[in-house]
């Protein structure tokens, strides 16, 4: 089981860009904001975009979504650890914490 990052943590994070932040959402939900600097990693072509990023298996990863009763974050998380990445976290707050937070989504650079 992954283990969870708070809000803070996560922002101070984002902040010092000391950690890939994944958006598991589909890319219509990352097109309408997502956490600074996050790249989107959709459940539906998990593998395939996957290879894509080329992520490093020792590198610091924060899955996310939506919010508390959103699965995906978590699905995404034992996903990873199951393909060896070591240091997976999941944002259980996702995209509501942040907001509530009053802390900015950045959206796609056109």
């Amino acid at each position: 089981m992954s283990k969870e990052i708070s809000r803070e943590e996560l922002s101070q994070l984002v902040q010092s860009n000391q950690a890939v932040v994944l958006e598991v959402l589909p890319p219509k939900y990352y097109a309408e904001g997502h956490l600074p600097g996050a790249r989107n990693l959709p459940l539906d072509r998990f593998e395939q975009v996957l290879t894509e990023l080329g992520l490093d298996r020792n590198a610091p990863i924060v899955t996310y979504c939506t919010g508390p009763t959103c699965a995906n974050s978590g699905v995404a998380a034992a996903r990873l650890g199951q393909l060896g990445y070591a240091n997976v976290r999941v944002f259980k707050g996702g995209k509501e914490a942040w907001r509530a937070a009053g802390l900015a989504l950045s959206l796609p650079s056109q």
